[in-house]
């Protein structure tokens, strides 16, 4: 049989728990802003994360809701569309690079470090009223 026309890894399993997979790994860049993983879920990762990047960057209610379908929890939706994305908007794509690491020690896979290119900033603080009184 050939590949040609098959987009996309299966790593081994099947496509709920794909999904699963990616949903989870994207959480935890936009949550962490870097992560180790294999080198083939990195790569995997990075087509999936930069559609949700462009999404999370357009900002209106619609892409807002289709980020929080694409993230695990609503918090990390949050962060990205109003956080993360305002600062990528200098770039159309590339907004995510893979880094080759080490191999595992227990299998031998290859590991990278994927992380956001651009140096992401701390949204400020918002003081509350107890704090300002104190």
């Amino acid at each position: 049989m050939h590949r040609h026309g098959y987009k996309g890894r299966k790593f081994g399993r099947e496509r709920d728990q794909r999904r699963a997979l990616l949903k989870g790994l994207a959480t935890s860049l936009v949550e962490h802003g870097k992560i180790e993983t294999t080198l083939p879920k990195a790569k995997e990762l990075v087509r999936y994360i930069e559609k949700v990047i462009t999404k999370a960057k357009k900002g209106d209610l619609h892409s807002r809701r289709q980020v929080i379908a694409a993230l695990s929890t609503q918090a990390a939706a949050f962060k990205l569309v109003d956080e993360i994305a305002p600062q990528l908007t200098g770039r159309t794509s590339g907004h995510v690079r893979v880094e080759r690491t080490r191999l595992r020690i227990g299998d031998g896979a290859q590991m990278a470090i994927i992380e956001f290119v651009d140096e992401l900033k701390d949204a400020p603080k918002v003081a509350t009223k107890e704090e300002v009184k104190a």
